[in-house]
């Protein structure tokens, strides 16, 4: 049975700063990346003891290389997608090929009032698709509803876990802290996370036949509203995106996967108007 893993990192636990979550930042990212493998590591155990036999792990936070090899499973089964820029970003790799996905370390959506909520960037205000408010998990779990595949195991914040809960009911969500603020939480242990994530992904491979692949209905529109006016007028530049509001632009295409390519490529464009002269 193959299993696809995308691993990010603000919704590891103990997870509160961006200074913890900073590959830059020679203190403490050392810690929670060590914390970020672990819980990779106990959902990638959990997985195996309910069948997984070939995993894919997506590096998916920051610079992607952020999981420490030497402490994931030592198997030929297990394979590791690391470093970045990545075509398709947090879903690379995936295909139809999979039997079901795992979303771990995921956090909450841009404008929720959640420990470093955002959407792939802190360039975006928001983001939807066909009016629907999108987080990093829903955007990609649409990406494996592309290829029929379910998402069937999501850790992180409660915020997240909740949230996604009503898109993907089948999905089992184990949810590591509740968020005090941006930048507070009440957090499990890394220890008690990583046991309560690898009874979760036990317990989600058992879900994988009644799951469902989560998919938006075509055509699709993508709207982004940026932070700054200049964050859209470097977006509007590109061809198909169509300027509606101040900080708004909109993306519209019969494909899902199209669609996504275009808003990761959109959010690395409106990055270059932070390189101001």
């Amino acid at each position: 049975m193959k299993l696809y893993v995308s691993a990010d990192m603000e919704g590891t636990a103990g997870v509160c700063s961006w200074n913890q979550v900073d590959p830059s930042n020679a203190h403490e990212y050392p810690i929670y990346r060590r914390y970020m493998t672990q819980e990779v590591r106990a959902a990638i155990e959990g997985a195996r003891e309910g069948g997984a036999t070939d995993i894919l792990v997506n590096d998916s936070h920051w610079s992607m290389h952020n999981l420490l090899f030497d402490e994931l499973p030592n198997d030929d089964g297990l394979r590791v997608l690391s470093g970045a820029p990545k075509p398709r970003s947090m879903g690379q790799g995936l295909d139809g090929s999979y039997n079901a996905v795992f979303l771990t370390g995921y956090h909450a959506k841009a404008g929720d009032s959640a420990a470093l909520a955002h959407t792939m960037t802190d360039l975006v205000y928001s983001v939807s698709v066909n009016g629907i408010p999108c987080s990093e998990a829903l955007i990609f779990a649409a990406l494996a509803g592309s290829y029929g595949v379910p998402v069937v195991l999501l850790t992180g914040d409660r915020t997240i876990v909740d949230e996604t809960a009503k898109f993907l009911p089948w999905a089992v969500g184990v949810a590591v802290k509740d968020s005090v603020g941006y930048s507070a939480v009440n957090s499990l242990t890394p220890k008690a996370a990583q046991d309560a994530i690898a009874q979760g992904a036990r317990e989600a491979m058992t879900r994988i036949d009644g799951a469902k692949p989560f998919t938006f209905d075509a055509p699709y529109e993508l709207i982004v509203e940026t932070l700054g006016v200049e964050h859209a007028d470097m977006i509007e530049l590109m061809p198909e995106f169509r300027r509606i509001g101040t900080r708004a632009v909109r993306f519209g295409a019969n494909d899902y996967r199209t669609l996504l390519r275009a808003f990761i490529v959109a959010t690395r464009i409106g990055a270059a108007a932070n390189a101001r002269a």
